[in-house]
């Protein structure tokens, strides 16, 4: 079911200022990558920290917490729908969190927008399984964006998944097993496991209330 728009949307877009950044324009040949178009993390934060990506961010609660316990870092994070990266972008803003900004697009778009080797780890929360076998390329952890998501981590970076879903989280397995990942601190029920520091976002406490498992792990190149 798509989205309903919400009210005054472009101008609640154009009040989130530099806040959000717009990969999908129209005016990009997306077949060819050019440092043009390359984000400077200098310029956008002012600094030269080091930079988390977060794919798929939702309306930015796990982001926010995420920058408050680590300021030390820098963070990006990515959504492909407007009516919910403005709620992320308004709430970072009142907030008074500086230290993160708002990739609109999809996941395809960002070897066009992110150098090489920036990102210290890629967060995917809650991602959506795309069920039928027929979209299993629109999945995050599909190889053609573990391609992507290598091209942008530095060396020895890390991928860190959460899912409720446990046919996306096999695929999730078999994607980076036979994309030569290894992985490590693989959880298949996370609320019941000695893990330490796991931020619980609204979605994840609703579901773990009703007694679905949550499966977490981690993954680096080999």
């Amino acid at each position: 079911m798509r989205m309903r728009r919400k009210k005054h949307l472009e101008d609640r877009l154009a009040a989130c200022g530099d806040m959000i950044i717009y990969m999908d324009r129209d005016d990009r040949d997306y077949r060819i990558k050019d440092s043009e178009h390359m984000i400077d993390p200098v310029k956008i934060f002012g600094n030269d920290k080091p930079i988390i990506l977060e794919i798929g961010c939702g309306k930015g609660q796990f982001i926010r917490e995420l920058a408050k316990r680590e300021p030390q870092f820098n963070y990006l994070a990515v959504e492909k729908a407007s009516n919910v990266v403005v709620d992320a972008a308004e709430q970072t803003i009142a907030e008074g969190i500086d230290n993160i900004r708002f990739l609109r697009g999809g996941a395809e778009y960002l070897d066009c927008y992110i150098p090489e080797g920036l990102a210290q780890r890629i967060y995917l929360n809650f991602s959506c399984p795309f069920p039928k076998k027929s979209y299993a390329k629109h999945r995050l952890t599909h190889r053609d964006f573990l391609n992507i998501y290598e091209k942008l981590l530095v060396k020895g970076g890390e991928i860190h998944q959460k899912t409720d879903n446990m046919q996306l989280f096999e695929f999730s397995i078999a994607e980076f097993s036979q994309s030569g990942w290894g992985l490590k601190n693989v959880s298949l029920d996370l609320h019941n496991s000695d893990f330490e520091g796991n931020i619980v976002t609204e979605y994840e406490r609703r579901f773990s209330e009703q007694g679905m498992p949550i499966y977490r792990l981690e993954a680096y190149k080999l």
